[in-house]
């Protein structure tokens, strides 16, 4: 340990952009052995350590260093699996430069910080490779079952952890596949989805039902679900696209980010898909320009550049300082050919209703902080300008869909963002037994936080659950 004086900082060697621009396989190697066990020899294992502090889910990530530097490795994935329910996620999804690894202490220090990342989905790697990770096999099954609306991140992890207690637990998806965003939202390159599909087998495997092309008002009230179960948990994610409110908005060509990155993913898993097949929603030959500065706007750019877009252009209101996405992959997109229009939002689609064929942008610049703290986009005067796009995607982020209304329960409490209501330390909403965890709880956020909630939702159900001195099943 404390290699950080005499050892640099270190990430898996990175395909070059020219070969990744071709494809949509992840751009980074994984660790060989020894580089992780170096890297994680670098850790100070400070007295105070930030980087758990900072870490949503509380990892203990120091001790996990540790182990990986000691060769101890069923030790580091023991630790890790203890406070993360898919760690081979996190480790390469989660913006780490603004979490953990931010937050290092030999990078205040100016060593540069440990790549905690990499390391963590080396760890989880390597236990699915040498058959550490077994299905949950939990000490009594109880005759209670819970219900839960969504396999995304927030489902899928409150789900382990009730199965882990005993519960019978089902999974009711709208979609064909598990995953939620993870598997439409976020391309390849980013995470491919044989690690989504293996998580699942995992939970399948361990005693979790899962019930697809399933949706609640549909084919069946939130009622009807707490009638079956003892329990419902509402993890649903927020899939309404916010809009473009400028003249042209609705014009041939403007498209939301989700309905284009699902078309790309749905191609990868080899589907037909006749929006993509049109060429609506296929950046190939085209001029894009991608409006918005989070990771989805990072995923629009990176997924237009590897279909072989004439030109892919990301605009963002305010400057790089500010932009809410990670830095990193801010720079992988520049590295790959996006241009970055810094200070600059849409005015107005140039074109008409049938199609687009270019957007007038206001430079912008930053004016006094507004009710987030944050400093707001003030319009310049006379400082507009041209460019040429034939297809516009909206990466504005997402809003919470009416639930009330789709799941036919007026009972639900909503807060004036339209995400559930909920107690704050038990999760339940309005709706006795029925509670809420994630994005339709916080809004959209990181993955990170979606097993955070997911998580924590399951300690409160089962915490009501265990009260109703209910009889465990026999041993079969």
């Amino acid at each position: 340990m404390l290699k950080f004086v005499s050892r640099d900082r270190e990430t898996p060697e990175k395909r070059n952009p020219g070969e990744r621009r071709r494809d949509f396989d992840e751009i980074y190697a994984r660790f060989a052995d020894e580089r992780a066990s170096e890297q994680a020899g670098r850790c100070s294992q400070c007295g105070v350590p930030f980087c758990s502090d900072h870490c949503p889910l509380g990892n203990d990530i120091p001790d996990w260093l540790k182990a990986v530097a000691e060769g101890r490795l069923e030790d580091a994935y023991a630790l890790s699996a203890a406070t993360n329910n898919m760690p081979e996620v996190c480790g390469r999804i989660c913006p780490q430069d603004r979490l953990c690894e931010g937050s290092c202490v030999i990078e205040q220090s100016g060593h540069g910080t440990v790549t905690i990342g990499a390391v963590e989905q080396y760890i989880t790697e390597t236990a699915w490779e040498k058959g550490w990770i077994k299905p949950v096999k939990p000490v009594q099954e109880r005759p209670q079952s819970v219900g839960v609306i969504g396999a995304g991140p927030a489902g899928l992890a409150a789900a382990e952890e009730l199965r882990k207690e005993g519960f019978q637990v089902k999974i009711y998806d709208r979609y064909d596949r598990t995953g939620g965003l993870l598997t439409y939202g976020i391309p390849n390159f980013k995470l491919e989805k044989d690690v989504i599909e293996r998580r699942t087998t995992h939970l399948e495997k361990s005693g979790v039902q899962f019930v697809r092309n399933f949706e609640v008002g549909r084919d069946a009230t939130l009622a009807e679900l707490r009638a079956d179960h003892d329990a419902v948990l509402v993890a649903t994610g927020v899939y309404k696209a916010r809009d473009l409110s400028c003249p042209g908005s609705g014009n041939e060509g403007v498209i939301a980010a989700l309905d284009y990155l699902t078309a790309s993913n749905r191609k990868g898993f080899g589907d037909t898909v006749p929006e993509f097949e049109s060429g609506a929603l296929d950046a190939a030959g085209k001029q894009v320009v991608v409006i918005g500065g989070g990771d989805t706007a990072m995923d629009c750019v990176r997924t237009a550049v590897r279909q072989g877009a004439q030109s892919v252009t990301c605009l963002y209101r305010r400057d790089r300082k500010n932009m809410p996405g990670s830095a990193r992959e801010t720079a992988n997109a520049e590295e790959e050919g996006v241009i970055f229009e810094w200070l600059a939002s849409p005015k107005a689609v140039m074109g008409d209703a049938a199609r687009a064929a270019g957007i007038r942008v206001a430079r912008m610049e930053l004016g006094a902080p507004d009710d987030s703290g944050r400093r707001a986009p003030v319009e310049i005067k006379n400082a507009e300008f041209d460019l040429k796009a034939d297809l516009v995607i909206k990466a504005l982020g997402f809003e919470a869909e009416d639930l009330p209304s789709l799941f036919d329960e007026p009972g639900l409490k909503l807060t004036p963002r339209g995400t559930l209501r909920v107690d704050s330390t038990t999760l339940q909403t309005s709706v006795p037994g029925v509670y809420a965890a994630g994005d339709i709880v916080r809004g959209a956020s990181l993955v990170v936080w979606a097993i955070v909630d997911g998580r924590k939702a399951a300690a409160a159900i089962v915490k009501q659950l265990e009260t109703a001195n209910v009889t465990p099943l026999a041993a079969e």
